[in-house]
């Protein structure tokens, strides 16, 4: 009696064999392009800062900010304003105000 195999189980002999699975995407997400942080004129610091100051716990924000030699893009609720440390929270990433490039609030925060 001869043991057919299915059409699946013949096409499966003929897929590449990853030893890592995920290695090669993994890899591709680790390279990244190092930049150097940008210095920003008075100007828009300034213009920054205020938009700093019209930020409210619960706003929901995206900054722009430059994190261990590359800028970064987080889109999130903010859940503490520091003004003494010069920190800003987004859920649970903390930026320091002189590393972010840009800021832009999305929503008004929401009246409890």
């Amino acid at each position: 009696m001869e043991n057919k195999m299915s059409r699946e189980d013949r096409a499966k002999q003929f897929m590449p064999f990853a030893a890592l699975k995920g290695y090669p995407e993994a890899l591709r997400k680790k390279e990244k392009v190092v930049v150097q942080k940008v210095e920003l004129s008075e100007e828009y610091q300034e213009e920054l800062n205020v938009k700093l100051c019209q930020v409210r716990k619960n706003d929901r924000v995206t900054v722009v900010y430059f994190c261990k030699d590359e800028y970064l893009k987080l889109t999130g609720m903010v859940t503490r304003i520091d003004e003494t440390a010069r920190v800003l929270k987004i859920v649970n990433t903390k930026i320091a105000f002189e590393d972010i490039y840009e800021l832009i609030c999305e929503e008004s925060r929401s009246e409890i």
